[in-house]
């Protein structure tokens, strides 16, 4: 199995895990409040695990093409995370879950667009199935 197959499947366990640990934590909790104290002990990890392997120097390398793309994808993690954390207070945390990751749909079709990938029938019929697995999921009744 390649590594990046192992490292995605990992992300996937703990992105159940954190709906799961989620939902049990935003019980009273505003869903801003939990979302910034999800952030900060975030922040603390991953520059703990940058400094433990010595890359922060490599920071001084980085383009404007970096930084730029880095600060956007911060802030549409931000604000994905801020949405996701009010939906799961407000929902079930299956159906939640299943529209957060119809985002995989919003990838296909975006990466398509903007990063010019192929359009290849396994993606179309895989990103159809998925489409159709979260309206299964949140609206057949």
């Amino acid at each position: 199995m390649a590594q990046w197959v192992v490292y995605a499947l990992l992300s996937a366990l703990f992105a159940a895990l954190t709906a799961l640990f989620a939902k049990a934590g935003l019980k009273d909790v505003n869903s801003d409040l939990a979302t910034a104290i999800r952030t900060a002990i975030i922040l603390f990890i991953t520059w703990g695990i940058v400094f433990f392997r010595g890359k922060v120097g490599e920071i001084v390398t980085l383009s404007k093409s970096n930084w730029l793309f880095l600060s956007l994808s911060a802030i549409a993690t931000g604000l994905s995370w801020l949405f996701y954390y009010r939906a799961l207070q407000l929902g079930k945390v299956s159906e939640v879950s299943a529209i957060d990751k119809g985002s995989i749909v919003f990838v296909f079709l975006l990466s398509f667009i903007f990063l010019k990938e192929p359009v290849t029938p396994k993606i179309l019929i895989g990103g159809g199935l998925i489409f159709a697995g979260m309206i299964v999921l949140v609206w057949w009744k």
